[in-house]
């Protein structure tokens, strides 16, 4: 599903516009975006957690050459489901292996 497409859902449940929707996807989105700049957290209960993880500086191996090279420390944005979000997910039933 696209950023588009979940626009489209929202405006057809909420009667937004399309062009409301998609400005409040975006605000949506650039308030997490903000907030994890920031080094907050963002809770959506039912939903999950966004925060920012540290990952640790390592070496790595270019897979063309062979060669290893450093890979710094970083930090990169992660996600948490909660709960309710992983029973719903978990209930599923098991994909196909030919749309795989």
């Amino acid at each position: 599903m696209t950023k588009a497409e979940v626009a489209a859902k929202l405006a057809q449940k909420t009667d937004l516009s399309s062009k409301e929707a998609v400005c409040v996807l975006e605000t949506l989105m650039e308030c997490i975006k903000t907030s994890l700049q920031q080094g907050d957290k963002v809770s959506l209960v039912g939903f999950g957690t966004f925060y920012v993880k540290e990952r640790d500086a390592r070496v790595g191996r270019n897979p063309r050459t062979g060669q290893s090279i450093h890979v710094p420390r970083k930090r990169v944005p992660a996600f948490k489901p909660g709960h309710a979000f992983r029973e719903a997910v978990g209930n599923l039933p098991p994909a196909d292996s030919e749309k795989a």
